[in-house]
C-alpha cells in the first residue's frame, strides 16, 4: 500500500481483556471488555467504537460543511445498533445515525440550516470513509506475525 493511503493503529495488551491503541500521531485510547465480567471496566468495547467511529465520521463531515455558513449552537449524535448472534455469527444490525444539531438564528444560521440536509446525505453517500466501507463491506484479513 501508499504511505498516503495506508493507516494503522497498534494495540498492546494492558490487562486480561484490555489494550491500550496508539495511532501513529501518538494519540492514545484503552478498549476493555465494557465490564462484561463483572468488572468495573469503563472503557470503550470494540463494538462502541464502531458506533463511535460511525457518528465520528459523519459529524466531522457535516461540521466542515455546516460550520463554513455557522457555528452550531448544538451539535449531538447518537448512533443506535442491535448486537445479534445468528448463523452469520456475531454482528450488528439497524444501525443508524440521529444528528441534533441546532443553528443560530440569522442569514449565517438559514444558510447552515440549508445546507444540513445535503451534507448529511452526502456524508452518508460518498464522503464517510467508515459508514461507507461497513454498508459496501470489504474483507479482513488476518495473519498471525512470525
Amino acid at each position: 500500500m501508499a504511505e498516503e493511503t495506508l493507516r494503522s493503529v497498534s494495540m498492546e495488551r494492558i490487562g486480561h481483556g484490555r489494550y491500550r491503541v496508539t495511532n501513529r500521531r501518538g494519540g492514545t485510547i484503552e478498549i476493555g471488555t465494557g465490564g462484561r465480567d463483572g468488572d468495573e471496566d469503563t472503557d470503550f468495547t470494540p463494538v462502541e467504537l464502531l458506533l463511535a467511529a460511525i457518528g465520528g465520521c459523519g459529524a466531522i463531515d457535516i461540521d466542515f460543511i455546516t460550520a463554513k455558513r455557522a457555528e452550531a449552537d448544538t451539535f449531538t449524535v447518537t448512533v443506535t445498533g442491535d448486537k445479534i448472534r445468528d448463523e452469520s455469527g456475531n454482528r450488528m444490525t439497524n444501525l443508524a445515525i440521529t444528528y441534533d444539531i441546532a443553528f443560530p438564528d440569522g442569514e449565517a444560521g438559514d444558510a447552515a440550516r440549508g445546507v444540513l440536509p445535503r451534507a448529511v446525505q452526502q456524508s452518508h453517500d460518498r464522503l464517510c470513509t467508515v459508514s461507507r466501507t461497513v454498508e459496501l463491506g470489504t474483507p479482513v484479513a488476518n495473519h498471525i506475525a512470525e
